[in-house]
């Protein structure tokens, strides 16, 4: 699994239009083929009247199941172009439904393959696309003296602070970067002489939205 990598946390949904014919791309987080089979479904049936209801999913850290449709576009100018652009753009656990309302006019095998690869991009720029790391919970305990030290490690790594408490000493539970972990423990004890106490916690996936930490 690496380290980190993109996913969908909000889905989003956006509309181009290419010579008369409407591409509503529909973006949805999927943790499984039966919730992306699903949210197909549930889109097909919204859009029943449609021309056509393209579809395409990856799912997993390695993108270990990817599936895609032309739903009766020519073979190859719908559904793989939809996939190579969540796969271009590395974006994991995804699916999108691209809904074709036909305006009349021919686009073309180029001219297909470019609408639809448009659409999902216009859609995941609605969506909320975030990164997921492996961390590894950090608790340090430390007098006054090291604190600010420690604060100052903390910033320049962007790690985030869970829990501190502060009474006579001060205790911080913090979420490392699961491949910067050692490298935090080295500087904290080397910026601090050895004074302050560390003690390695569970791991965990997370994500950072707006300064809030999510855990998964």
């Amino acid at each position: 699994m690496p380290e980190e990598y993109r996913f969908t946390y909000i889905g989003g949904s956006s509309e181009i239009i290419e010579k008369k014919s409407r591409f509503i791309a529909t973006v949805e987080p999927v943790k499984s083929e039966e919730e992306a089979l699903a949210f197909i479904e549930r889109i097909r049936r919204q859009h029943w009247d449609a021309s056509h209801n393209c579809t395409a999913f990856t799912i997993g850290p390695d993108h270990q199941l990817t599936r895609c449709s032309d739903d009766r576009e020519p073979a190859g100018t719908a559904g793989r172009p939809m996939l190579e652009t969540l796969l271009g753009e590395d974006i994991h656990d995804t699916a999108v439904v691209v809904t074709r309302y036909f305006g009349g006019t021919l686009l073309g095998t180029g001219g297909l393959v470019r609408a639809y690869s448009s659409a999902v991009r216009a859609g995941l720029n609605q969506a909320v696309i975030l990164n997921k790391r492996q961390g590894i919970r950090l608790a340090i305990h430390t007098d006054y003296n090291g604190l600010g030290k420690i604060q100052y490690l903390l910033n320049q790594e962007h790690i985030p602070i869970l829990n501190s408490e502060y009474t006579d000493s001060v205790h911080i539970e913090v979420l490392a970067p699961a491949a910067l972990f050692d490298k935090i423990c080295a500087s904290i004890t080397e910026h601090t002489s050895g004074q302050a106490l560390l003690a390695k916690g569970d791991s965990c996936l997370y994500a950072l939205m707006d300064g809030e930490i999510l855990l998964f």
